[in-house]
C-alpha cells in the first residue's frame, strides 16, 4: 500500500510538472504573439507617422520644385528676352580717313549701340572707339531703316560715345540702365550686337570677374579701368552693343576682346555709363577721372622674397611721374632692376598695399577703385610699404590730362 501511495504520488508530481510546463511553454507563446502583435501594431503605427511626414516634405519639395520651376522659366526664356530688346540695338557705320601708298582713301569702320532716352529725348550709347574720328556716320535700326547721325559726347577714358539720331522717334525702343554695384561673379549676361556685320546676334555667358583694367588705343597711354570680364562671345563688330541681365536691363557695354583668344570679352559698367552720361551729353565730355601719376607692378611672392619683404600682393611702384599728385605727396618709384624668374623687375619703390582702408591687391584693384570711388581733388590715405614700415601717405588726387 505504500508501495502504491508513492507510486501515485510520483505520478502525480510528474503531472504537475508537466502541466507546469505546458502553462510556461503557453505563456511564452501567447506572449509572443500579443508582443509581435502589439510590436506590429508600433510598427504600423511608426510606418504611418513616417509615410504621412514623408508625403508632407514631398509636399513641400512638389510645391519648392514648382516654384523653381516657375522662376528659372521666367528669368531664362531667352527668346523672349531677344524679342523685347532686340529693336533696341543698332549697328553704326562710320568711315575714317586713312592715307596709304595710293593717297587719301576711307575706310568703313562698323560697330554697335542701343537706344536710351535721356530727358525725353532718344540717343544712342556706343564705344569711342566705334566712331573716333569717324565721318559719315549712319545708324541703322533691326527693321534695316537708316539715319544720319551725329556724335554729341565722347570720352575716350572709359571709352563711351553719345549720339544723336535724325530718326522718327517710332524707331528708338529705349533700353533701361540699372545698376552694376550688385553684378557678382558668375551672374549670367546676354550681349547683342553684330559681330562681322551680322547684325542682330545675341550671345549669352557670365560675367567672370570684375574690376579689370584694359589697354584701349583711343586711351592712349593710360588704362581704362574698373572692367567687367565675360565669357559671352564678343567679336569685332560687337563693341558697343548691351550687355544685359536676364531682365533685359543694361548693366555694361561691350568694349573689347583679346586678340586670339577664347572666352576673355570685357564691358564698362553701367555704372561708369550712368556717371558720365549727363556731363557726355550737356558738355560733350567727361573730366572727372582721378589721377595719380605713377606705374608700378603687381606684386607676387617671388617679388616678396627677392625684396625680402612678408607682402606678397599690392602694387610696386616702378615710376613718379613729375608734377603728379604722387610725386608731390612723397611716393617713391623704383631706382634699380633685379632679376625674378628670368624677368626683370624695377625695385626700390614704394608697396601700395591699402586705399582708404581698402585692401590693394594688384594694379587692377589700385585703378578700379580710384575709377570707381573717387574723384579730382578728393585726398585719399594711401597705406605702403617702404622699407620694412607701414606708412600712411595723404594724397590730393589731380584731374587726368587729355589722353594723346
Amino acid at each position: 500500500m505504500n508501495e502504491s501511495f508513492e507510486m501515485k504520488k510520483k505520478r502525480g508530481n510528474k503531472n504537475i510538472i508537466v502541466f507546469v510546463a505546458i502553462c510556461i511553454v503557453a505563456m511564452f507563446t501567447a506572449g509572443y504573439f500579443i508582443g509581435g502583435s502589439l510590436s506590429s501594431i508600433a510598427t504600423l503605427s511608426k510606418t504611418d507617422t513616417l509615410q504621412q511626414q514623408t508625403g508632407t516634405i514631398q509636399d513641400d519639395i512638389t510645391q519648392e520644385e514648382i516654384h523653381n520651376i516657375t522662376y528659372i522659366y521666367n528669368t531664362t526664356s531667352l527668346a523672349q528676352l531677344y524679342k523685347d530688346i532686340k529693336d533696341s540695338v543698332v549697328v553704326i557705320t562710320g568711315y575714317v580717313l586713312q592715307y596709304s601708298f595710293f593717297g587719301r582713301q576711307y575706310s568703313e569702320v562698323q560697330g554697335s549701340g542701343f537706344a536710351y532716352e535721356y530727358n525725353n529725348d532718344m540717343v544712342v550709347i556706343t564705344n569711342k572707339h566705334v566712331v573716333n574720328d569717324a565721318e559719315n556716320i549712319t545708324v541703322t535700326f533691326s527693321n534695316g531703316d537708316g539715319y544720319p547721325a551725329t556724335v554729341i559726347g565722347s570720352d575716350a577714358y572709359s571709352d563711351l560715345a553719345v549720339l544723336t539720331v535724325d530718326a522718327p522717334l517710332k524707331e528708338f525702343h529705349p533700353l533701361e540702365i540699372t545698376s552694376s554695384s550688385t553684378l557678382q561673379v558668375g551672374d549670367p549676361v546676354v550681349a547683342i550686337g553684330s559681330p562681322f556685320g551680322l547684325g542682330g546676334t545675341m550671345t549669352t555667358g557670365i560675367v567672370s570677374q570684375l574690376g579689370r583694367t584694359i589697354q584701349d588705343s583711343v586711351a592712349g597711354n593710360f588704362p581704362v579701368a574698373n572692367i567687367i570680364q565675360t565669357s559671352a562671345a564678343i567679336n569685332p563688330g560687337n563693341s558697343g552693343g548691351p550687355l544685359l541681365n536676364y531682365e533685359g536691363e543694361v548693366i555694361g557695354i561691350t568694349t573689347a576682346i583679346i586678340q586670339n583668344s577664347n572666352g576673355l570679352g570685357f564691358a564698362v559698367p553701367s555704372n561708369t555709363i550712368l556717371r558720365e552720361l549727363e556731363s557726355l551729353i550737356t558738355t560733350g565730355s567727361y573730366d572727372q577721372h582721378p589721377w595719380v601719376g605713377i606705374s608700378g607692378t603687381d606684386m607676387t611672392y617671388a617679388i616678396a622674397q627677392t625684396l625680402g619683404v612678408d607682402v606678397t600682393y599690392g602694387w610696386l611702384i616702378t615710376q613718379v611721374t613729375d608734377g603728379g599728385a604722387a610725386a608731390q605727396a612723397g611716393l617713391q618709384g623704383g631706382d634699380k632692376q633685379v632679376r625674378v624668374n628670368d624677368a626683370w623687375v624695377i625695385t626700390g619703390g614704394d608697396i601700395i598695399i591699402a586705399v582708404d582702408g581698402t585692401r590693394i591687391i594688384n594694379g587692377d584693384t589700385f585703378m578700379s577703385f580710384l575709377e570707381e570711388h573717387t574723384m579730382p581733388h578728393q585726398t585719399i590715405s594711401v597705406t605702403i610699404v617702404r622699407n620694412h614700415q607701414l606708412l600712411d601717405i595723404p594724397v590730393v588726387l589731380k584731374q587726368r590730362p587729355s589722353a594723346s
